[in-house]
């Protein structure tokens, strides 16, 4: 009865310091891993945000790249780090949809390895054709590719992203054939397309809505649910009779599994009055970004829903990481 009672003991005073823990925290320097090299989408949106959590929780937050492995490596490597709220990581379409299928040996399960913290935002991707081809609309494109199925070719930034597993997506949903062209990023892809080897490309809005304005490329339409505020003119693919599509890159931000509640509370809130200033909405949206607040059950929810979707695409797509 006394071990009994001692273990009882133990018990109780370990489930008071968490909430102890949550109450003093942050009261040191927070890492925020983004698995991705510098220079990048996912790093300028995390030092938006980096910076008006810093000022909300009275703390540095310290942004870290771990690239590698299409960001697998250093999602891997957060979720593996202890749960204690000072590693966190950006999370991200492409590691918590598209990862764990794409790579078999990811090392971690997006809905079992994370505790979702919440939704930064999302950007959608641009459908982008050279003006010599002679297509004007989603339509005409995809009664063209009826017509010569397998003979449109489009680029994408390489194997298994977003913009790649977006045509096949795209191709699908259509039903349609298109050939797909991988390159080693976004720059080279649109490269070629702007030199007229390639016919069309799907790529971020930041990366072609100049080009757009300037007329060397022609847009299609964007493939979010809504039009973009950089390309207000350009229609969605959905809203061009592709009911229902939508194939956005998603940012949020995740901590390691069985990471205190109250400690996640704490970031949530903090995140959600980042998101409510007026300067880090105009700095997301220079880079093609809308915010999108989220209580972290929203946030698991869209994982657990994003991944069912991009795994089944990237499935049928037959990609697999090299």
């Amino acid at each position: 009865m006394r071990w009994n009672a001692f273990v009882g003991a133990a018990l109780l005073g370990l489930a008071a310091v968490a909430p102890a823990a949550a109450q003093d925290y942050p009261n040191r320097p927070i890492t925020l891993v983004v698995p991705f090299p510098p220079g990048g989408s996912t790093t300028i949106v995390a030092r938006i945000i980096a910076d008006k959590l810093s000022e909300s929780l009275g703390q540095q937050i310290v942004v870290d790249n771990r690239g590698g492995a299409g960001g697998t490596i250093g999602t891997k490597a957060v979720s593996k780090s202890p749960p204690d709220g000072y590693t966190i990581v950006l999370g991200y379409t492409g590691t918590l949809a598209i990862g764990p299928t794409l790579y078999p040996n990811a090392g971690y399960d997006p809905r079992k390895d994370f505790e979702p913290i919440g939704l930064i935002g999302h950007a959608p991707n641009s459908l982008v054709v050279h003006p010599s081809f002679a297509v004007h609309s989603v339509k005409e494109l995809v009664d063209y590719a009826k017509a010569n199925p397998g003979k449109v070719n489009y680029g994408s930034a390489g194997v298994g992203t977003v913009s790649h597993v977006s045509g096949v997506y795209f191709a699908n949903a259509a039903g349609i054939e298109l050939t797909h062209i991988p390159y080693k990023g976004t720059g080279p892809a649109l490269a070629d397309l702007l030199g007229g080897h390639i016919p069309m490309a799907f790529a971020p809005i930041p990366a072609t809505h100049a080009n757009i304005a300037e007329g060397k490329l022609r847009g299609l339409a964007v493939t979010s649910t809504k039009r973009s505020s950089l390309l207000p003119d350009v229609p969605t693919i959905a809203e061009s009779g592709i009911a229902g599509f939508e194939a956005s890159l998603y940012y949020g931000l995740v901590a390691p599994a069985r990471t205190p509640r109250p400690i996640i509370d704490k970031l949530n809130k903090a995140l959600r009055e980042a998101l409510a200033n007026d300067e880090v909405r105009k700095r997301l949206a220079t880079d093609g970004a809308e915010p999108t607040p989220s209580t972290p059950e929203e946030y698991a929810a869209h994982i657990d829903k994003d991944e069912t979707k991009w795994s089944k695409v990237v499935r049928e797509s037959g990609a697999k990481a090299e």
